[in-house]
């Protein structure tokens, strides 16, 4: 690809942009920010869209700015939302801000020589400045109107009785003083985000060109949305997807993004990885002419999962996902057995009764209601359709011990190919 936005375009990352960037770009490399808002301790995979794009632009030689938003995340963005935020302390959004700082390093380059990648946080300029200064440099430079004519604000004020709050009703001054600052301070260029942000970050644009007489560019990516109209980085449950491990386990992690539809695994391969076209058409042709063997489904979540959370945790998540279709759980500990099958039916079993020369199997299936009776059970074990801890039980005598439990808490039932039961070991 010439340069960073003709790549964008191919990956169907440019939803808007403004005029000159594409010429700027192409005769020179340039600093851009994106801003990420400490609203959590963990960004989400919602975040990736704008930080993997922000790893593009470093790898095509421009120098990328991530800006944490200390002191805008004190007011709250009224992009995109209905109702006013519930207003953080400036201890949960500094500790979000630490977070969220160590979460970028899995993406972004800080060691490079040429171009590392910064990061700053907006509470150190904003946390500081008065509020004369403040309405008398930057609030002198735009109109009411215009900040009415703005989506964020004037869909707000039609879909909510209550209006919107002279707090939010700034928000977009704030972040326009931002870019400034950074244009000032990095000579940053540019500023990139989700469509939604197109208001505030051209008001950006605007205060630079007002203030400073220069010339300053937006470019936002499209806001992502599953083939079915879900919303994407959301489960089936409608819980997000975390990029944190405490959040979203990487079993987990690697599931949502192995449990892509077919219909949407080419876009996520262009827009979350780094494989180039040839790759990427490859793996789209397979989904064509082979769509059970999840081949272009098994690679993005392997891309992903290894790039957040590293090739030890990428290893343990195929392990895990193998789990579900039969495969070793050797190897796997009870927290990864915990996650695996949280939402399988489950019984308990008492410890005591494991060491006390084991459980015969067929009263845990029973137990189970994997079999409806004793002789059923039996049949079952008999026919070879029976697995304790993914291991097939030959002998309709078998007992289950505390020493087959994993970890001491967990034993494993399956009967046939995905029908599983957590037999949880009580009083261990």
């Amino acid at each position: 690809m010439a340069t960073i936005i003709d790549e964008l375009r191919w990956r169907g990352l440019v939803y808007d942009v403004t005029e000159g960037l594409d010429e700027l770009v192409a005769r020179e490399k340039i600093t851009l920010y994106n801003g990420f808002d400490p609203t959590a301790d963990s960004l989400h995979i919602g975040n990736l869209v704008p930080l993997m794009q922000l790893a593009r632009w470093q790898r095509h030689g421009h120098t990328p700015i991530a800006l944490a938003g200390g002191g805008t995340g004190m007011i709250g963005d009224p992009s995109g939302r209905s109702s006013e935020r519930n207003l953080m302390t400036l201890e949960a959004i500094d500790a979000n801000v630490e977070h969220i700082k160590q979460q970028l390093t899995s993406i972004l380059d800080f060691e490079v020589r040429s171009n590392p990648a910064r990061v700053v946080n907006n509470a150190d300029w904003l946390r500081r400045v008065l509020l004369t200064d403040f309405l008398r440099d930057t609030g002198k430079h735009f109109t009411v109107n215009y900040m009415l004519a703005k989506d964020s604000v004037k869909s707000r004020m039609e879909r909510d009785d209550s209006g919107i709050s002279y707090t939010e009703f700034t928000y977009m001054l704030l972040q326009a003083y931002d870019f400034q600052h950074l244009f000032d301070t990095q000579n940053c260029l540019a500023q990139t985000g989700g469509s939604d942000q197109w208001g505030n970050i051209v008001a950006g644009v605007e205060l630079i060109r007002r203030a400073r007489g220069q010339k300053a560019h937006a470019l936002v990516y499209p806001l992502l949305t599953r083939a079915d109209g879900s919303k994407f980085g959301k489960t089936a449950e409608g819980t997000s997807v975390w990029l944190s491990p405490a959040r979203t386990s990487p079993f987990r992690f690697y599931q949502y993004w192995f449990n892509t539809d077919d219909a949407d695994v080419g876009t996520f391969l262009k827009q979350f990885t780094w494989l180039k076209a040839a790759e990427i058409a490859e793996l789209e042709n397979l989904v064509m002419a082979q769509p059970e063997r999840r081949e272009a489904q098994r690679r993005l979540a392997r891309e992903v999962t290894r790039m957040i959370h590293g090739e030890t945790a990428l290893a343990r998540a195929e392990q895990a996902t193998a789990a579900l279709f039969g495969g070793d759980i050797s190897g796997l500990d009870a927290a990864d057995i915990e996650d695996i099958f949280a939402e399988v039916p489950s019984s308990e079993v008492g410890a005591a009764a494991l060491a006390d020369g084991g459980v015969p199997v067929v009263d845990l299936l029973v137990g189970s209601g994997l079999a409806s009776s004793k002789a059923d059970a039996r049949r079952k074990i008999q026919g070879g359709g029976i697995y304790l801890n993914n291991r097939r039980v030959s002998d309709a005598a078998a007992t289950a011990t505390v020493g087959e439990a994993i970890e001491g808490r967990f034993l494993v039932l399956r009967q046939g190919k995905r029908q599983y039961h957590l037999v949880r070991v009580a009083g261990s």
